[in-house]
């Protein structure tokens, strides 16, 4: 798991510069440009970042979640629960879940040190509504493939679902939200989520 979100973090580094669905068949150096700033930008403060919680979690907020639309990865995530929860339900679920993702980002961010990157935009599916975008993170084993599901809502990609070797986020959430939902109901999920949250300081 804890690779899993070192390697889809660096989606939002992507979609943190908007660019119109035409110019994202080749934005390949500005891909390159944006994510060497961001990762710069940790590894030049990871001292400062490590000792200040509070600092790595606004990183993530500003510079990684606009990229994501939460509410869509909620809905998935919770699948036919979704449905039968009140508005005040979804409303503090997607809080928390987000906060959730916030604190993981943050320490993944901390551990993330010079992997190779690459780019096959040959293997890139960009269509008018949804993309697919391909990237392979070079590590001492086998190249990590990672896949990022999006879609264009307003002119902007907002991404909602992350493959890393075939795992996906949203699938693997579900699995473990479902099996809390059965047995102690959502309330008690969002509040183990907001004790959680509330313990590492992120609340």
């Amino acid at each position: 798991m804890k690779r899993l979100f070192k390697t889809i973090l660096l989606l939002s580094f992507i979609l943190n510069t908007p660019f119109a669905l035409a110019e994202a068949v080749v934005p390949v150096d500005i891909i390159k440009s944006i994510t060497d700033e961001v990762l710069n930008r940790v590894e030049s403060d990871k001292d400062q970042l490590k000792n200040n919680p509070g600092e790595m979690y606004d990183l993530v907020s500003d510079l990684v979640f606009p990229n994501f639309d939460f509410a869509v990865m909620s809905r998935f995530v919770l699948g036919s629960y979704w449905d039968q929860a009140d508005v005040k339900q979804k409303g503090e679920f997607i809080d928390q879940f987000r906060k959730l993702l916030v604190r993981t980002y943050a320490s993944a961010l901390l551990e993330f040190s010079n992997q190779t990157i690459e780019y096959p935009t040959d293997r890139n599916v960009i269509k008018e509504k949804t993309a697919k975008i391909v990237q392979v993170v070079i590590t001492q084993g086998e190249p990590v493939t990672v896949i990022y599901r999006l879609h264009n809502t307003k002119d902007k990609w907002l991404a909602f679902d992350v493959s890393v070797s075939g795992v996906s986020l949203v699938k693997t959430y579900r699995g473990s939200f479902k099996s809390i939902i059965e047995t102690e109901g959502l309330d008690q999920l969002i509040n183990s989520l907001k004790e959680k949250n509330k313990k590492f300081g992120n609340s």
